[in-house]
């Protein structure tokens, strides 16, 4: 069509290089529902070009001092954020979330896991015992594991991605990384300037794709030992069955089905916007978002009228208008999904308050053919209804009361995830024991999404193996001798 733009067409990164692929799928802007970028469709054979990339980069890379790793980390941090509004614009487009999301999460994170991975590697020590009788000594020196597969999800796609590259090659590992196909725009873009910042090629390639295509070519690999994932359950238990064969490392991130309760003594001023955020921030489709809403029944229906009045608030609109609060979710395959355990929960008996259904939902006519709904509150359903059990990765929250604190542990654990949680009250002995006894690899407590990088993130259950942080991270990335 005449004046149309061309379409973006991405290149694999490997051994340094961009390299074409014959074969590409179509990209969407989730705000327009059309094509606008092309992705390479690789497989085996881009998988066993970047092995061979990885591999020889690996002797040099490994041998360099973690403080020389360091300095060229800490540069591209320097240029990712000297180039952050370009990032953040390609984020938005590419992902369908807000351009305020992008500017002040996902870019500047990922720029503070290249800066927090560059220091941190600077400051971990090795065990040492002494056996004075046998007049010998014991350490434990720790190296790098080699090639890490490392796959990132659609969500927070650079911000997820660079938590995995940081800390493998500042361990000093070479990488081969796959970016969710629907979300691959900036991983090519870092690629630009790892160049300028000074990382060798070979020590960060990065392979475009599908994963049951490139995903398990490169799961399968026999000389990638080890495997970071962010995704969901489903897809872990194939990475697992794929890498048991060569008792590959492996770092699971997978799903949350993540309570907030929510007591009669918790300040609600503060509580109330928390929990709205915490339910519907980047669509509801963080991993850590709430889903499952428990509050004493004493003030359960003054925190439904103020929640639902809340939420009704939050502007849905294009991503790339400043003053919207949600924008689109990533496809159309995955709206009609959560559409549809609405459709689940309102034949259940269950009610919408708000959003799906409920209200009207006004865009521009250029984005009518993009893929946003409204933020969504469902009350008076029942715990196993599979909004409530599920995970549903977009905004809906599913609001309900519970009496006892005794009960609403026990209702919090009955899902088969334990990712994080959220605990609102001003008693401070009960928000410990309450955490204390909650199935859930990160508490929360009268806040939400605050994050200190050198603790332990993780989750239990089906909700991932592993832990990933400052000394977690560098564990993982390493093999510990001992002599």
């Amino acid at each position: 069509m005449a004046g149309q733009k061309p379409l973006l067409e991405l290149e694999n990164f490997i051994a340094g290089k961009f390299i074409p692929c014959n074969s590409h799928i179509d990209s969407y802007d989730p705000s327009t529902g059309e094509v606008y970028c092309k992705v390479p469709d690789s497989g085996k054979e881009e998988i066993e070009a970047a092995v061979m990339a990885a591999r020889e980069a690996f002797p040099h890379w490994s041998s360099m001092s973690p403080q020389d790793r360091s300095q060229i980390m800490n540069k591209l941090a320097d240029l990712l954020e000297q180039s952050l509004e370009d990032f953040a614009q390609a984020e938005s487009k590419d992902q369908g979330k807000t351009i305020t999301f992008a500017r002040t999460v996902d870019i500047p994170r990922a720029v503070y896991n290249f800066r927090f991975f560059a220091s941190s590697v600077l400051h971990h020590t090795t065990d040492a015992t002494q056996m004075d009788s046998m007049d010998c000594m014991h350490y434990t020196v720790r190296s790098p594991v080699g090639i890490a597969g490392l796959i990132s999800p659609w969500n927070l796609p650079l911000y997820l991605l660079t938590w995995k590259i940081a800390p493998a090659i500042a361990a000093g590992n070479t990488v081969i990384a796959k970016p969710s196909e629907m979300t691959s725009v900036t991983a090519w873009m870092l690629c630009k300037l790892l160049d300028e910042a000074g990382v060798p090629p070979g020590v960060v390639n990065i392979v475009f794709g599908t994963g049951p295509k490139v995903g398990e070519a490169l799961v399968s690999h026999p000389e990638v030992p080890l495997i970071s994932f962010t995704g969901s359950t489903l897809t872990a238990e194939r990475i697992m069955m794929k890498s048991a064969p060569h008792c590959k490392k492996l770092s699971l991130e997978l799903g949350g089905k993540n309570p907030a309760i929510i007591f009669d003594d918790a300040n609600l001023r503060e509580c109330i916007p928390t929990t709205v955020r915490s339910s519907f921030a980047n669509q509801g489709e963080i991993c850590l978002c709430t889903s499952r809403i428990f509050v004493q029944r004493s003030i359960y229906e003054e925190f439904l009228a103020r929640f639902v009045e809340a939420t009704r608030k939050w502007k849905v609109g294009p991503p790339s208008d400043a003053t919207s609060s949600m924008g689109a979710l990533i496809s159309k395959t995955h709206l009609e999904k959560v559409r549809n355990y609405i459709k689940k929960a309102f034949v259940d008996g269950a009610r919408i308050l708000c959003g799906e259904g409920v209200d009207n939902l006004n865009l521009p006519p250029r984005n009518k053919g993009g893929y946003f709904m409204l933020p969504t509150v469902i009350t008076d359903i029942k715990d196993e209804s599979c909004c409530m059990k599920e995970e549903i990765f977009g905004p809906v929250a599913c609001v309900v009361p519970f009496d006892t604190e005794e009960e609403v542990i026990e209702r919090a654990n009955n899902v088969k995830y334990g990712l994080a949680a959220t605990v609102w009250s001003n008693n401070v002995g009960r928000v410990w024991r309450v955490s204390k006894r909650l199935q859930s690899g990160l508490v929360w407590s009268n806040c939400w999404l605050i994050r200190d990088l050198n603790l332990p993130f993780g989750g239990m259950k089906a909700s991932g193996i592993g832990r990933e942080g400052a000394k977690d991270s560098y564990d993982f990335f390493t093999e510990e001798l001992e002599t």
